[in-house]
């Protein structure tokens, strides 16, 4: 392990935060998209996504938070044209996925609200999205509200909701093969490192049990 991924793990330790890619291999992980392009662990602890034929991309194994959390990941385009975060989240009982990159490259947004996929729904904007950089996500999903905001705020959106069932997954894809929580990418190799969660305090959803 590299002494800048020891440090993030303490850094994240520290902050109550849970990193989500151990740096050495991909424990907590699996492959998610059956003939999808190699995903690997490199030397510096950052992970390397091939791209597929169409998509590529892993699916966390363990049992994430469905509301009360907090998402942050660090990712580059190095191949393609299309999306490099297709970051597929909870959001209490329903889930959703952040598309950073989509649809000629430069599409950011969330597919799908209220059944329109990233390309359609008000929540879309375009951006110059370089290959070869880094790009920070946040994504905070708390009651009431997905907050999703991609180099602080170069790239925003924040989407009320009274039901979780205003979200929902793009049908027609094999997008649902990351959910609840995992991440994929079109026709395009990426990287991704520094990936976290940690919980956040927020009301208590009226919906959970003592």
């Amino acid at each position: 392990m590299s002494k800048a991924v020891a440090l993030f793990l303490l850094v994240a330790l520290l902050a109550n935060a849970e990193p989500l890619f151990n740096g050495k291999d991909l424990s907590g992980w699996k492959n998610a998209i059956p003939g999808g392009g190699k995903v690997e662990v490199l030397k510096d602890g950052s992970l390397s996504c091939q791209a597929g034929d169409p998509m590529s991309g892993i699916v966390y194994t363990n049992r994430p938070p469905r509301i009360n959390y907090e998402l942050t990941l660090e990712a580059m385009r190095v191949s393609g044209d299309d999306f490099f975060i297709g970051l597929t989240i909870p959001v209490e009982t329903n889930c959703c996925t952040v598309i950073i990159g989509g649809w000629g490259g430069s599409l950011c947004g969330v597919s799908s609200v209220d059944y329109m996929d990233a390309s359609e729904n008000p929540y879309t904007e375009s951006r110059e999205l370089k290959s070869n950089q880094w790009y920070r996500l946040k994504i905070r999903v708390t009651p009431g509200l997905l907050d999703v905001s991609l180099d602080g705020d170069f790239y925003t959106a924040k989407i009320p909701f009274d039901k979780p069932d205003r979200f929902s997954l793009r049908p027609g894809s094999d997008i649902d093969r990351t959910a609840p929580l995992g991440i994929c990418t079109y026709r395009t190799g990426a990287r991704w490192r520094n990936m976290e969660l940690k919980t956040i305090a927020g009301k208590r959803d009226a919906k959970e049990k003592d």
